[in-house]
C-alpha cells in the first residue's frame, strides 16, 4: 500500500465514523427532547425546568379525547395491517414469481402511496369516496371503512417491498427441492418458504402498523364525525395549549412503537429483511 492510500483510508474511516455519529444524534435528539419536556413541571414549555414531575401523564391519562383516540388509532392500525397482509403476501409471491406484462407497472403502482405527498393523497382519495357514495349510495367519506382504505393504502406497499424482497433473495432450488422429495404445496410453503420469508412479512406488518398509527394527513380528511385519532387529538390540543401533557403523549406514542420494534426484532430478527 502506497502512501497516499494509507493515508487517506486514515482519513476515510474517522471521517465516515463522525458522519454516522452526526446523523445518529440528529435522529435522537428530537426525541430524547419530547422525552425530556415531557417531565417538566412547569406548567408552560420553557427552559430551564423548575423541576420534573410524571403529573403530564396522568393528566394525558385522564383526558378522554387522548385514550378515544389511542384506542382509534390501535383499532385503525391494527385492522389496515390486517388488510395490507392478506393483500400484500398474494401480490409479493405473483410479483416475485411471477413473468408476466405489466409487471413492473403494477409494481410502481403498489408503491405509489409511498411517493404521492400525503395531503394529496388524502384530498384524492376523500373526493374518490365522496364520488363512489354518490354513485352507489354507499356511506364511504367520514365512515370507519373509508378511513380503513385509506390506512391500507399507505400500509400495502412497505409489506409489498419487504415480503417481495424475501422471496427474490430466496434460493428457488430450496422449495423445488423439497417438492421432488414428496412435500405438498403447503408443508413446502410451511416448512421451506415461510421461515425465509417471515423476518420480511414482520417487518412489513410492523412498518404497516406504524405508519397506520401516526398517519395524520388522511386521517385529516377521512375521519368520522364524533370520532378521532391520537395524531389529530395531539394537533388540535397543540391550538390551544403549550404545556407538557402533549410531550407526555408524544413520549407515550414513541414508547409504545419503541417497544413493538424491540420486541418483533427479538423474536423475528427484523434485520434480515432488508
Amino acid at each position: 500500500m502506497d502512501r497516499a492510500s494509507y493515508f487517506s483510508g486514515r482519513m476515510f474511516w474517522p471521517l465516515m465514523i463522525a458522519v454516522a455519529v452526526v446523523a445518529v444524534v440528529l435522529v435522537l435528539a428530537p426525541l430524547a427532547t419530547i422525552v425530556w419536556v415531557s417531565f417538566f413541571d412547569n406548567p408552560i414549555i420553557s427552559f430551564p425546568p423548575q423541576g420534573y414531575t410524571l403529573r403530564w401523564y396522568e393528566a394525558a391519562w385522564s383526558m378522554g379525547r387522548f385514550r378515544d383516540g389511542l384506542a382509534t388509532s390501535l383499532e385503525l392500525a391494527v385492522a389496515a395491517t390486517a388488510v395490507s397482509l392478506l393483500v400484500g403476501i398474494p401480490a409479493s409471491f405473483v410479483l416475485a414469481r411471477g413473468r408476466f406484462r405489466g409487471r413492473e407497472l403494477i409494481q410502481s403502482i403498489l408503491i405509489a402511496p409511498l411517493i404521492v405527498p400525503g395531503i394529496v393523497a388524502g384530498a384524492a382519495l376523500y373526493m374518490f369516496l365522496i364520488e363512489v357514495e354518490i354513485a352507489t349510495e354507499w356511506p364511504l367519506s367520514g365512515s370507519f371503512i373509508g378511513l380503513l382504505i385509506a390506512h391500507s393504502l399507505i400500509a400495502l406497499p412497505w409489506t409489498v417491498r419487504l415480503v417481495t424482497a424475501s422471496l427474490i433473495g430466496m434460493d428457488r432450488q430450496l422449495p423445488e427441492a423439497a417438492s421432488t422429495m414428496g412435500a405438498r404445496p403447503w408443508t413446502t410453503f410451511r416448512r421451506v418458504t415461510w421461515p425465509i420469508i417471515r423476518p420480511g412479512v414482520m417487518a412489513g406488518a410492523l412498518f404497516s402498523f406504524i405508519i397506520s398509527f401516526i398517519d395524520l394527513e388522511k386521517s385529516l380528511f377521512l375521519v368520522a364525525p364524533g370520532e378521532t385519532t391520537l395524531p389529530i387529538e395531539i394537533v388540535n390540543y397543540l391550538e390551544w395549549s403549550v404545556d407538557p401533557t402533549i410531550a407526555a403523549v408524544a413520549a407515550a406514542q414513541i414508547a409504545l412503537i419503541a417497544a413493538a420494534l424491540l420486541i418483533t426484532n427479538h423474536y423475528f430478527k427484523l434485520t434480515r429483511a432488508f
